[in-house]
């Protein structure tokens, strides 16, 4: 079905090539519904102002305020040297604070005859500080005129749309544009059934566009907000229930595992009992693979629940059935820790084929990109012929070389680092599609996992296994207080002279490439305000804290570096040996973020941790308490104690339960990130819909979308919705939702 026409207007048409360009360079807006969808931040009431108060810096605003008072000064200057320069100090107030506007030169005789005191106006610049004082130069304005056909009251009551601007085009510019489009609205097709709508009672889809554009009242907002978010939730709850029906359709080969086989084998040596959590998503994971149909599971926990433990007894269960299974690890660090563990593990049961190994034992084989040619042919000659029932590898599994025997199972490690072409490609190397297991370290709110991974079933590991020791985490306020700082080194000191180990993590390597991953490149660290001091230095770097920790505060320990950029057989090295206990300290990158697993390993002192997310310090926090001492974590910050980033390291010290720090992180960031990354990188269709505010208008709408592509999978009879589907889904998603 064709796209609405007048929605589909290329802007440039209606309100010329010049506004059009700024508003598909700088907004990413291309057509009359673009612009539509394009909704206000917030409203003013005229008879109100803006909290000056509570203004973000370097952001671009737009405020409503009064003039309190406006002065011009003159001043020498290199351009005026006689005294003939002019500076117009405006003050403007809103009750809550006071800001200062200035206008220099030829740009003040405007102003300082129309800002008179008392006149009141939107003003529209970016937040900066002079003398310790709030500023905005040069803002655009437009001063707020009660017209004579308007009274008075109604006037003062009107409420002003405030839309996400730019410095190019302010707010009120798009509320202007968006005023001559308007009359459009009337033409769009709505996406939701009309059961549906008259079910819930929400307003129509131009209604709610003419509301959120233009609202007499606050219920006016309320309603159309209400209604919009419907259709953000019900559409892309649609696009994954369509996926879900589609993948229920397909065909795979049911994997049992046989009565007294392998899996039966692996579970008689296990030294201790599964968690009830495991044996529960274990369940879960085999009554999946028993179906003709291929499993979908998103596996999610706590770091160090038993999620590799839960993995591997599934791809046990698959070998004994005949199958193989193939596990994907995002770095091959990470391929080479899993491959190593899994062999402990099995024991004899992983040499297959070999003098000594178990009869129900198969092979366990490693393949990444920096393998030896001999090593790598034999484990692709392994792979094909059926002999290695399990293969552990990074990317490298995809490329178009590597030839199954029959791939039954593939289980991705940490989601949010593969691409969904790469799964694809993989899953395209079974007979028939293999069953899925994807596993999360980060855990997600269920909000987030309904949305983000709506087609997968979702299985939770919250239990941590007996024997984990309880990890300590505190801030280290570097800046403030440095005998803090002296005093973690000596903390590190005792816990490797009292037989452990420890690891210090930096956010940069050090030999001054540009580092891609780098939170902020060394030199271009940018100023977010003046008081932090700590923004303005290039992140800490493993190379030169490890130098300064060998010759000072950690003299005479073993001390080793590891990071992205070593010779994959060095890093292993540097592994083996501090899996070893032969390394006391290991100062590392995120390398060592996920499944790296030293029980030894007892603290871990992060350096510049302000620079990373929450998540992150979660998941490299986990690396500690592994074994039966407990676990002491350092999050050292030069940040001030005000900072919104020393409250994040707060919350992080606060408590180890990743799904509330998950939510503290997604209301801290927008969702745009967390979708951003699972939809492809296309950009988030989320506008109104807040993950984790919505969650229950997120789940309704789930189930509405599951009955509606239950009875109707090619939504025949809602011409509206296939519509708002292809919209949402342009090329990219369409082809990521197919590829899942």
């Amino acid at each position: 079905m064709d796209l609405v026409p007048a929605l589909e207007e290329p802007l440039k048409k209606v309100l010329g090539p010049a506004t059009a360009k700024v508003m598909a360079e700088h907004l990413g807006l291309h057509t009359v519904g673009d612009l539509l969808h394009h909704y206000p931040r917030r409203y003013e009431e005229r008879g109100q102002l803006t909290h000056l108060a509570d203004l973000p810096m370097d952001e671009h605003v737009t405020v409503v305020a009064q003039v309190a008072d406006a002065r011009l000064h003159s001043f020498a200057s290199a351009k005026a040297p006689r005294g003939k320069g002019q500076r117009l100090e405006v003050t403007i107030t809103d009750g809550s604070g006071r800001l200062q506007l200035v206008f220099f030169g030829s740009g003040v005789h405007k102003p300082h005859k129309e800002l008179l005191p008392g006149t009141r106006a939107m003003f529209a610049g970016k937040v900066s500080v002079f003398n310790r004082r709030l500023q905005l130069a040069h803002p655009a304005y437009e001063l707020l005129r009660a017209d004579t056909e308007e009274s008075v009251e109604t006037w003062a009551g009107a409420l002003i749309p405030l839309y996400p601007a730019t410095a190019k085009l302010e707010s009120w510019k798009i509320g202007k544009a968006i005023q001559t489009v308007l009359p459009n609205a009337q033409e769009a097709v709505d996406p939701l059934p009309d059961s549906l709508r008259d079910g819930r009672g929400l307003v129509s889809l131009p209604e709610a566009l003419v509301k959120i554009h233009r609202p007499h009242t606050k219920a006016d907002i309320a309603d159309a907000r209400t209604r919009l978010k419907w259709d953000e939730a019900f559409v892309l709850q649609v696009a994954l229930a369509r996926r879900r029906h589609a993948d229920a359709q397909l065909p795979a080969v049911p994997r049992r595992p046989a009565p007294d086989g392998l899996l039966t084998a692996f579970d008689a040596r296990l030294p201790f009992t599964l968690t009830e959590g495991q044996q529960k998503v274990s369940k879960e994971i085999f009554d999946d693979l028993a179906t003709d149909h291929p499993m979908h599971r998103l596996l999610q926990g706590e770091v160090g629940s038993g999620k590799t433990m839960v993995a591997l007894r599934a791809m046990l269960a698959v070998v004994d059935a005949g199958g193989q299974a193939a596990m994907l690890a995002p770095t091959e660090v990470l391929a080479q820790q899993h491959h190593r563990s899994i062999v402990e593990m099995m024991g004899d049961l992983a040499e297959g084929g070999m003098l000594g190994g178990s009869e129900q034992a198969t092979k366990v084989v490693l393949l990444t990109g920096s393998m030896g040619m001999a090593a790598r042919r034999q484990a692709l000659l392994d792979l094909v012929t059926g002999e290695a029932g399990i293969v552990i590898g990074t990317h490298a599994l995809i490329e178009d070389k590597v030839q199954f025997h029959d791939l039954g199972l593939v289980v991705v490690d940490e989601q949010h680092r593969f691409g969904v072409e790469q799964r694809d490609a993989l899953r395209g190397k079974g007979r028939q599609p293999p069953h899925l297991l994807v596993m999360t370290a980060t855990p997600i709110p269920r909000t987030v996992a309904m949305t983000v991974f709506g087609d997968l079933e979702t299985s939770v590991l919250d239990q941590l296994p007996a024997g984990r020791s309880p990890i300590a985490s505190h801030v280290v306020p570097a800046a403030d207080k440095p005998h803090f700082l002296a005093r973690a080194w000596e903390r590190v000191r005792e816990e490797v002279e009292g037989g452990h180990q420890a690891y210090v993590v930096c956010p940069r390597i050090g030999d001054d490439v540009d580092e891609p991953g780098d939170p902020k490149k060394p030199g271009k660290a940018k100023q977010k305000s003046p008081e932090d001091e700590a923004e303005k230095r290039p992140p800490l770097a493993v190379l030169d804290i490890a130098e300064q920790l060998r010759g000072g505060p950690l003299h005479g320990i073993e001390v080793e570096v590891l990071h992205g950029r070593m010779p994959p057989d060095d890093k292993d090295a540097v592994m083996r040996r501090f899996a070893a206990g032969e390394t006391g300290v290991l100062v590392a990158t995120t390398v060592i973020e996920v499944g790296v697993n030293v029980p030894n390993a007892t603290a871990m002192v992060i350096m510049d941790a302000d620079r990373f997310g929450v998540s992150q310090l979660h998941q490299l926090r986990g690396r500690v308490g592994r074994g039966s001492a407990p676990g002491l974590c350092l999050l050292v910050s030069e940040m001030p104690e005000a900072s919104a980033a020393r409250q994040r390291l707060n919350a992080v010290a606060a408590t180890l339960d990743g799904f509330e720090l998950s939510r503290i992180d997604l209301e801290q960031r927008r969702e745009g990130d967390v979708l951003g990354q699972a939809q492809s990188g296309a950009r988030t269709s989320l506008r109104v819909l807040a993950v984790i505010e919505d969650e229950e208008v997120i789940a309704e709408a789930r189930e509405e979308a599951a009955s509606v592509v239950a009875a109707d999978p090619e939504l025949s009879a809602y011409p509206g919705l296939r519509t708002a589907l292809a919209a949402l889904l342009d090329e990219d998603r369409e082809q990521y939702l197919e590829k899942g």
